[in-house]
């Protein structure tokens, strides 16, 4: 609200001066209209002015009511539709482009992941052509035949399960019919990756340091595999209870040997958000910083169509990595 000046005129008359005796003559040196104009002007207020009162205060009371220039505010109850459906648009947006919730439903990711936690993932990195890197935790769809014996998870309540459905479409739920898997990158496309005996696991060559391993397993698990080469675009996967944990170590007899595709992977988590005495962040692991594990690392030639994702690939990763440190 702007400053408010207000003046205050009182009833005295000026003092004589030079200022006033001048203003009064400048008022005796007007026509003589003004003067029968304002006789006039009496005339008619004392002739018909009590019928001009009524109007002159309907007017006032309009004005003080809708001021000219301004429209009146709109009911809360007409407003509610249209912020719920900005709302239900930017959640479907952030879901779609950037951010997405995930429910944990198995124990196979613990004690880095519990069951029911909640993760965010990220989904807006792999746009600038980002791909999952050693150490990160990410959500990927069924490769196939991986969840084929594990039914959706729905509830029997029609109503509940309409509502689950909307609030999973725009993000604000995880979905009960989406098939997805949360497991930790192991090694990427050119990496040679192997675990013999009880371990440990071995990422070309380099012998990896796993504290974030369930109590009580060993880095192989009850399957020890390898030596596996993991072909371009793809990954090998583990959980991080190894003896409960359907992971690229049980899969080797289908296509791709065990690993994911890049395409299949939705996002990286790097978060716990849900319940809240648990939040906490995902960090890459210090063991997969060796630089060993970096010397197969696939050199992108700078084609002319890609130099733009390549110039921007820093920035990602450094995006990426924020809450590792």
């Amino acid at each position: 609200m702007g400053d408010l000046v207000i003046g205050a005129r009182s009833g005295a008359g000026e003092p004589e001066g030079a200022g006033g005796r001048t203003a009064r003559s400048a008022e005796s040196a007007e026509p003589s209209g003004s003067v029968e104009d304002t006789a006039a002007q009496s005339a008619e207020n004392q002739s018909g002015g009590t019928d001009d009162v009524p109007a002159a205060a309907e007017d006032e009371e309009g004005s003080a009511e809708t001021p000219s220039g301004e429209r009146r505010p709109r009911s809360f109850w007409k407003e509610l539709p249209i912020l719920i459906g900005i709302a239900l648009i930017l959640a479907l947006v952030i879901k779609t482009f950037f951010v997405q919730a995930f429910s944990i439903p198995s124990e196979s990711m613990q004690n880095t992941l519990q069951v029911g936690d909640r993760v965010l993932v990220d989904k807006l990195t792999p746009w600038f052509g980002a791909e999952p890197e050693r150490g990160e935790v990410v959500v990927f769809h069924d490769p196939g035949g991986w969840l084929n014996d594990e039914p959706a998870q729905q509830s029997n309540n029609s109503f509940v399960r309409g509502l689950q459905d909307v609030l999973s479409f725009v993000g604000l739920m995880p979905s009960a019919n989406e098939k997805d898997l949360i497991k930790r990158v192991i090694a990427v496309g050119g990496d040679t990756v192997e675990c013999e005996g009880e371990g440990p696991v071995k990422v070309n060559g380099i012998a990896l340091d796993e504290p974030y391993i369930f109590p009580g397993n060993t880095p192989c698990g009850t399957k020890q595999f390898g030596p596996v080469h993991v072909p371009e675009g793809r990954i090998w996967v583990m959980g991080d209870h190894r003896a409960d944990s359907l992971d690229s170590r049980y899969h080797m007899d289908q296509p791709g040997g065990g690993t994911v595709p890049v395409g299949d992977v939705v996002g990286r988590a790097f978060v716990v958000a849900w319940p809240l005495d648990r939040w906490a962040t995902l960090p890459v692991p210090a063991t997969f910083d060796q630089k060993g594990l970096a010397a197969a690392e696939p050199f992108v030639p700078p084609a002319a169509g890609t130099l733009g994702a390549v110039g921007l690939l820093p920035l990602v990763r450094r995006v990426r990595r924020r809450f590792d440190s």
